[in-house]
């Protein structure tokens, strides 16, 4: 490292302008060009203070030199700027008045897109109608216009009939039978029987069937036919009601249960031979 910090700087100085500082190499002083310095380009080319006897720079001079070429070049830096901003074209934007239309990819001029008009808004859809509400239930007195629908009622139980055989049998049966309708729909049987027996002192009431449609079961239609039936027989001054019953039908067992009836005897029957 050099003992002269003076010197380190110019040459530190000159290496930033591209530029090689040389040095005095007479130690003694008065002698030859001692103290003296000197510039050259990268080079070689004498730039300050290169002489035929040695070199003829002071420090100042070659500080004072490399100083001056950093405000040079600063200065003409600021000029090409201020030229660059000045010889600029500004740019036009689109919308100024004279400036033509965008092109597309093929050349053609872009022509400017038609504004679509705002879509009527959509009409409010018309509300959904109110559903019907579901048909009452009701118990009437069965007549010849149910017929068919009683005999598909009386499959369900395994008695094959036809409409024709239910009309003979219900202008023949003395007591009601009734029926349980949905609107028109027949969808519930209850045949009742009035007997008077030797040994009893008023007319036993019987609930010969009661059936219901698949479709109308835990709808409490068993409920309406059999109060109904209840009431007819106590009517006509029945003293007891009984329910025929098969015995594999343990579901309808339990209903009768539900509704008050208790398991009183055991009956017994034989096909005619």
């Amino acid at each position: 490292m050099s003992d002269d910090p003076a010197a380190e700087a110019l040459t530190e100085l000159a290496r930033n302008r591209g530029l090689r500082l040389r040095r005095s190499r007479v130690r003694t002083p008065g002698k030859g060009d001692f103290g003296k310095f000197g510039l050259t380009d990268a080079a070689g080319a004498a730039v300050l203070g290169i002489g035929e006897k040695g070199l003829t720079a002071t420090a100042a001079e070659v500080e004072a030199h490399l100083r001056g070429l950093n405000t040079q070049d600063w200065t003409r830096s600021i000029e090409a700027a201020e030229t660059t901003l000045v010889s600029r074209p500004r740019k036009k934007r689109d919308d100024e008045a004279g400036s033509p239309p965008p092109r597309s990819s093929t050349g053609a001029p872009r022509r400017k897109a038609r504004q679509k008009p705002e879509p009527e808004p959509e009409p409010e859809p018309e509300p959904e109608p109110e559903p019907p509400p579901p048909p009452a239930p009701a118990v009437r007195a069965a007549d010849a216009g149910d017929a068919e629908a009683i005999a598909g009622l009386v499959a369900l139980l395994g008695h094959e009939t036809s409409a024709g055989e239910v009309r003979k049998r219900l202008a023949a049966i003395a007591a009601p039978t009734l029926v349980a309708t949905l609107g028109e729909a027949v969808v519930g049987l209850c045949g009742l029987d009035v007997e008077t027996h030797i040994h009893r002192d008023r007319p036993v009431g019987r609930v010969t069937i009661l059936v219901l449609a698949e479709a109308a079961r835990g709808e409490g239609l068993g409920r309406l036919l059999m109060a109904e039936a209840e009431r007819r027989l106590w009517d006509a001054d029945c003293g007891l009601i009984e329910i025929t019953s098969n015995d594999r039908l343990t579901a309808a067992h339990a209903f009768y249960r539900h509704l008050g009836y208790e398991r009183t005897s055991m009956r017994f029957a034989k096909r005619r031979g």
